[in-house]
């Protein structure tokens, strides 16, 4: 309910001569006075005081002034019937002096301007003033209250005598083809039975207060509700990755503005901080147009439920039918998906289904909706959108970008590539570290600076549960990659030249850890001057059903628009047999991983360590199946020999080779394990190398001896 402004002294001089008649009318002609009046005395001694009753009041419990307080000699018994007769002279006498309107300037200003914006007639005004006054005078809707809980059917009637209009006329207004309805101005609460002022609900809460206090502009009026938008920071160039989208929606918003077009609605979806808030403002900036939001929270950071963000949309569209204008709604799932599927209860926009399809099919001010999700949204709804448009994150050149133009001055190269390679890394979170660091910098100094941005990308991505940022440790760089040290059953070389020239290709790499399978993609992206993308099992599997499958859509989608080699890691998990399968969406994830491999026309690389259980289909859509293996003894010594001439040891003897021939395990990752274990544990001689190569196959568990090892 509206905050509502007491009168100074409560008395009838102080009362509004409007106000004071409806009152009266609401005791007198509506049977308020029933429940006014009590055996012994009145019910609420304040209205009665207001009223000019106070001679009947008990002097003790409210402070009269001296002209209302009773005489000598004047009796102190409370007569009902004479208090009906009292009320029903001032009653008449008020009608008999019958005022027009309410005395406040500011609010006959106000409703004059309001009537030529929005359109309203003699009848919405006079219902309006009416809804304002009791939502700001506590005595005119403590009077209300005296007529109970009342049915929407009886708030027609009460306001047709109040106001003097009649019944059909009131119905016709507040019905929801009436501009107080379709403006959002008034609306009629018509769940359940309840007091006059509360069956009668306003734009805001705040608005009452706005109309009667101050000279205030329209747009004014709508504070706490509709809000002009701030400067975007970002420009239609930073949204490269849905320019499809774009080339269909900016002139379709251009034609739009030029004709008036009625029902423009585009949906915008996409996961917090990909930038759809900026990408409204930027194709309002693009367009020439001025920008309204819908507020989600009220002046003291109250969220705002998703009737009242209806009912603040609805003023938007009548207040800026006639300005060239875009109105966003943000968070549009507080009205399509605030339901409740488990227990029943239907979302804010399902319970009022024939008036949101009506406003998509005819508000006259484009609107752009933006939601962090489109599942769970009724379809009904989806259809009668114009567009409906996924923000992905940018991808991995566009991140890259980005973090050149906007915090280049902050990061090295090595460290922009490092975080462009986290595909959950959203524009928002590049600007709020961008905007700290940036603030402290002086303080901070080059190093420290490029560190805290890293921190503060790092903290947020693992909040919202992404990974982090990884860059690749010194020793992984030192070791380099030479497929003349991994032992395959193909020439990986020769599959390299192959890509090069056909750039399309699905390989399966298959083997025990460390073998060199991962290495090998990375490598091979290098030779073919493409980027790479690698995504893990953490990365697309989801708890929620259906969302590993977009996941998987995903990325192949986002490999194939960057035309970069995608590599998924323990693709077994994505993959598994399906005749073993137990649930229903283990099938459907072999079946969308199927689907999206024979529809990939890049270069898809899948590893894992688990061949045995993959799929048989799923092997018969790879083109080529490479199996990595543990080093043969030749290729041992080979490797072993050149990280000794790397990390600068003297050269192996012939008895350090037949030591390491026994090992037969062995793999370029324990290479490098031992090679990351000499920045704290120094390794200073080719026998302390094998020493430590033998530990590290001591440990694997369950590696058995590969023939031809010995």
């Amino acid at each position: 309910m509206a905050r509502r402004r007491k009168l100074g002294s409560g008395v009838s001089g102080d009362l509004d001569p409007l106000v004071r008649l409806w009152m009266l009318r609401l005791l007198v002609l509506l049977g308020g006075q029933r429940e006014f009046m009590g055996t012994h005395g009145f019910r609420n001694d304040a209205v009665a005081v207001a009223l000019g009753l106070g001679h009947w009041v008990d002097e003790a419990e409210f402070d009269l002034p001296d002209y209302l307080k009773r005489g000598e000699g004047s009796s102190s018994e409370f007569e009902v019937k004479r208090v009906k007769r009292a009320l029903r002279q001032m009653h008449q006498q008020a009608e008999d002096s019958k005022p027009q309107t309410v005395a406040s300037e500011f609010m006959r200003r106000n409703m004059h301007r309001l009537a030529e914006l929005v359109g309203l007639d003699e009848t919405d005004c006079k219902i309006l003033t009416f809804v304002v006054v009791i939502h700001n005078e506590r005595l005119l809707d403590d009077t209300g209250d005296l007529l109970g809980q009342l049915s929407s059917s009886r708030v027609f009637q009460v306001l047709s005598v109040l106001l003097e209009l009649p019944e059909t006329a009131v119905r016709t207004a507040l019905g929801a083809q009436g501009i107080l309805a379709r403006s959002g101005l008034v609306s009629v609460e018509r769940r359940g039975a309840s007091t006059l002022c509360n069956k009668l609900n306003l734009l805001s809460d705040v608005f009452a207060d706005l109309m009667v206090s101050a000279d205030t502009d329209p747009l004014g009026l709508l504070k706490g509700t509709v809000a002009p938008s701030p400067q975007g920071t970002l420009s239609l160039a930073d949204y490269a990755h849905i320019q499809p989208s774009l080339d269909i929606l900016q002139p379709y918003l251009q034609h739009t503005a030029q004709t008036c077009r009625r029902g423009v609605n585009i949906f915008l979806h996409g996961a917090p901080g990909t930038g759809k808030s900026e990408l409204a403002r930027a194709l309002a900036q693009e367009l020439g147009c001025e920008l309204f939001e819908v507020s989600s929270e009220d002046e003291d950071g109250d969220p705002i439920n998703g009737e009242h963000r209806l009912r603040a949309f609805r003023a938007a569209q009548s207040f800026f039918a006639q300005r060239t204008a875009l109105v966003v709604f943000d968070e549009a799932e507080d009205v399509f998906n605030d339901g409740d599927l488990m227990f029943g209860r239907k979302s804010t926009a399902q319970v009022r289904k024939a008036w949101v399809n009506r406003m998509l099919e005819d508000n006259p001010v484009p609107t752009v909706w933006l939601s962090n999700a489109v599942r769970g949204m009724d379809p009904a709804f989806v259809r009668r959108f114009d567009m409906v448009i996924e923000l992905p994150v940018p991808p991995r050149k566009q991140r890259e970008q980005m973090l050149r133009m906007r915090c280049g001055d902050l990061l090295d190269a090595p460290r922009i590539a490092a975080i462009a390679e986290v595909d959950s890394l959203a524009p928002a979170v590049i600007a709020k570290a961008g905007g700290v660091v940036r603030a402290i910098s002086q303080q901070l100094g080059a190093e420290k600076t490029a560190a805290a941005f890293e921190h503060l990308v790092s903290s947020t991505l693992r909040a919202q549960g992404h990974r982090t940022p990884l860059r690749q440790g010194g020793a992984d760089v030192a070791m380099g990659y030479d497929p003349a040290f991994i032992q395959a059953d193909a020439d990986l070389e020769e599959v390299a030249r192959g890509l090069v020239g056909t750039q399309s290709g699905r390989l399966c790499l298959y083997g025990p850890p460390g073998t060199g399978k991962t290495a090998y993609g990375r490598w091979l992206a290098e030779q073919l001057g493409m980027p790479l993308t690698v995504k893990r099992v953490s990365d697309l599997i989801s708890p929620y059903v259906g969302e590993s499958e977009q996941n998987i859509a995903r990325a192949f989608r986002d490999a194939q628009s960057e035309q970069a080699v995608l590599m998924m890691d323990e693709v077994d998990s994505f993959l598994q047999d399906r005749r073993g399968a137990q649930r229903g969406w283990e099938v459907s994830l072999v079946n969308e991983m199927l689907t999206q491999m024979e529809a990939f026309p890049g270069v898809f690389i899948a590893s894992t360590n688990l061949m045995d259980g993959l799929d048989q289909a799923a092997l018969r859509r790879f083109d080529l199946k490479v199996k990595f293996d543990f080093l043969p003894p030749q290729q041992a010594w080979a490797l072993l020999r050149a990280q000794c001439e790397r990390m600068q040891l003297p050269a192996p003897s012939d008895a350090e080779r037949a030591q390491l021939a026994r090992l037969h395990s062995l793999t370029p990752g324990d290479f490098a394990v031992v090679v990351r274990q000499s920045r704290f544990r120094p390794v200073r001689s080719a026998a302390s190398l094998i020493a430590a190569l033998e530990a590290e196959c001591a440990v694997k568990q369950g590696a058995g001896r590969s023939m031809g090892f010995v």
